[in-house]
């Protein structure tokens, strides 16, 4: 069964890179997919999406190609592996402008922040916020 739900995420921020982790352990029912758009050959146009956006924030396909992005992103691989009750309420009306502001603040500082929790991840250069 493919995947219904596919997150391109950046697999050289050590936060992003461990929730991946954690949710595809969590995939029994196979509807999760990853994908790590710093791995090399990783092109964005094969995805439908701008090259210099999928750098900034995270990225989801719905399996009939629609792109989501930012939180709704987070909320939908969230609901690919049964927990989407976990992120509903970032989706309530209210609660979602917080949870928006708060993923655009934590996508710009991803990389600074994992490695002040010591979780080094850029060993490339490749990895600066872009």
């Amino acid at each position: 069964m493919p995947a219904t739900f596919t997150l391109l995420f950046d697999g050289e921020c050590p936060m992003c890179r461990r929730e991946v982790e954690w949710l595809l352990r969590r995939n029994a029912a196979g509807c999760f997919a990853a994908v790590d758009i710093a791995a090399p050959g990783f092109d964005p146009a094969v995805w439908g999406v701008d090259g210099a956006a999928v750098h900034r924030w995270l990225h989801g396909v719905r399996g009939d190609g629609t792109v989501v992005t930012g939180m709704a992103a987070v909320r939908e691989a969230w609901q690919a592996v049964g927990l989407g009750w976990v992120m509903a309420p970032t989706g309530w009306p209210v609660l979602r402008w917080f949870a928006d502001l708060g993923y655009r603040a934590f996508a710009r500082w991803r990389v600074p922040l994992g490695n002040l929790m010591g979780r080094k991840a850029c060993t490339t250069g490749r990895c600066a916020v872009r």
